[in-house]
């Protein structure tokens, strides 16, 4: 999946999912989406059942398009059974209605729509939804930012140079880091560190991500740093 937050397209007619889609790339909205074609599909997807079980491949989304006339589940009941869910129920829904059926909006909205759209949707009245996504992503990547560099997402080891072994307390050394010592900040690493008298030794931040992992040389000499 891309980086974008993921949207899931739930619609039964196979020429509007396509207009949609279109829609979207004429409107330059790059995020992943997810298409299921009716409302048993879409809270399968939605609770993690089924098909849907594994949520790396199917992670839940940060906007629905939910159309309403639906056969056998509707969109009426599937929006009834998003907001009654506590995990589920922040996700804005967006639904999609004829121009006939307009008046099923006001329902729509009792039963917890955030906006809604009338097919067939055109990407030249998408200013609105696409500024929304836009803002949305930015929000999104913005607390994953955070979220990575938070304090308890963040340990710190001391490693050895050469072997690139842990830390695991009284110059023990560890191949892996589930045994090593996390010193939580890095003037206590260096404190340990000089402590110990270990000079051929590395300070590791690991963040969450492993891609994130800083490498900081310790400074016996001034242990307290920022």
């Amino acid at each position: 999946m891309g980086e974008e937050a993921l949207i899931l397209l739930v619609d039964d007619r196979q020429d509007d999912v396509l207009l949609a889609l279109h829609s979207f790339e004429k409107a330059g909205i790059k995020n992943p989406t997810r298409v299921v074609t009716d409302g048993d599909q879409a809270i399968a997807y939605l609770s993690g059942t089924g098909t849907y079980a594994d949520r790396k491949e199917y992670p839940l989304p940060m906007l629905i398009l939910l159309d309403l006339k639906m056969p056998r589940v509707d969109g009426f009941e599937v929006l009834k059974w998003i907001r009654s869910h506590p995990g589920l129920a922040a996700i804005p829904v967006v639904v999609l209605t004829s121009s006939e059926d307009i008046r099923d909006v006001n329902l729509a909205y009792r039963l917890g729509a955030n906006s809604f759209l009338v097919k067939p949707m055109d990407f030249t009245h998408f200013a609105e939804l696409t500024d929304y996504i836009s803002e949305w992503n930015r929000a999104v990547q913005i607390e994953r930012h955070r979220e990575e560099l938070a304090p308890s997402n963040k340990k710190v080891f001391l490693r050895e140079r050469g072997s690139g072994r842990f830390y695991a307390g009284r110059t023990q050394w560890v191949s892996g880091r589930e045994a090593a010592v996390d010193f939580e900040r890095i003037e206590l690493a260096e404190a340990v560190a000089s402590a110990e008298r270990l000079k051929e030794i590395e300070i590791i931040l690991a963040y969450q991500q492993p891609a994130c992992d800083l490498t900081l040389p310790p400074s016996f000499a001034q242990v307290r740093r920022a």
